[in-house]
């Protein structure tokens, strides 16, 4: 089994939860998350005040899935998710040891 994280742009969370649905992926966890990359943030005005906004929305997607499909799910975020533009977010894979469903006791691909 492995787990997918995708960090993404919010406005992006609608096509890449189709896009995941089409290749028949479940479930997926999202979270409302905050930081930057390479782009450090950026400077608004507020009340004719200059302000550096550090942290920018962003969303976080984990999906557990079994071992066959991770490229498929890889390839369908990115494409779901890329504006072509900075801070479009990364996609991480991480190898999950052991899953249990905790209603039924089903473990590993069962339980996913």
């Amino acid at each position: 089994m492995k787990k997918v994280e995708a960090i993404i742009k919010p406005f992006k969370l609608d096509e890449v939860k189709e896009a995941l649905h089409e290749i028949g992926v479940s479930g997926i966890t999202v979270t409302e998350a905050r930081g930057f990359g390479r782009q450090k943030g950026h400077t608004e005005l507020y009340r004719g005040a200059e302000y550096v906004v550090d942290f920018l929305p962003k969303v976080k997607l984990e999906v557990v899935i079994s071992d066959d499909l991770a490229e498929r799910v890889v390839e369908a975020i990115a494409a779901a998710a890329q504006t072509g533009r900075i801070g479009d977010g990364k996609i991480f894979v991480s190898p999950i040891e052991t899953a249990l469903r905790i209603r039924t006791g089903e473990t590993n691909d069962d339980a996913i």
